[in-house]
């Protein structure tokens, strides 16, 4: 299946790409870049590189592309990002952060970091310790 590369500022990302650490991506590899979520990722292999983590119900791009557009809607503080491989514009990595509002511990907010996922074929890379802290960045 052929993907169509595209810069991140052309792309329906489903937040700024700003709120990623720059100081972050510039440890990824050359070849590599971090990015939010974007519209057009389930054809990069989004539902693949989750899969490493369970069974994935893949229920087609239409519903896939539905449910970006129903997340990114929804009131709620949800950071999702890719790695993607520059080269085949495949996506290799991913990981959630949710921002949770408190009441408690002065009002505090909390995050919480969920889907993180490495392609078996970048695993020992370092990757997922590049997700986490860009998911932690303050």
């Amino acid at each position: 299946m052929s993907t169509t590369r595209a810069d991140p500022a052309s792309l329906d990302l489903m937040f700024p790409q700003e709120l990623i650490s720059l100081d972050v991506s510039a440890q990824l590899p050359s070849d590599l870049q971090m990015r939010p979520l974007a519209s057009t990722d389930y054809k990069r292999g989004h539902l693949d590189v989750l899969s490493v983590l369970s069974g994935v119900n893949d229920l087609g791009e239409v519903a896939w592309i539905d449910q970006f557009h129903a997340m990114r809607a929804t009131p709620s503080a949800r950071f999702p990002i890719v790695v993607l491989d520059k080269a085949s514009d495949k996506i290799v990595g991913v990981g959630t952060v949710f921002i949770h509002r408190k009441f408690l511990r002065s009002l505090a907010s909390i995050g919480y970091i969920e889907d993180t996922a490495v392609a078996k074929s970048h695993q020992g890379k370092k990757l997922g310790l590049r997700i986490i802290q860009a998911l932690t960045y303050k």
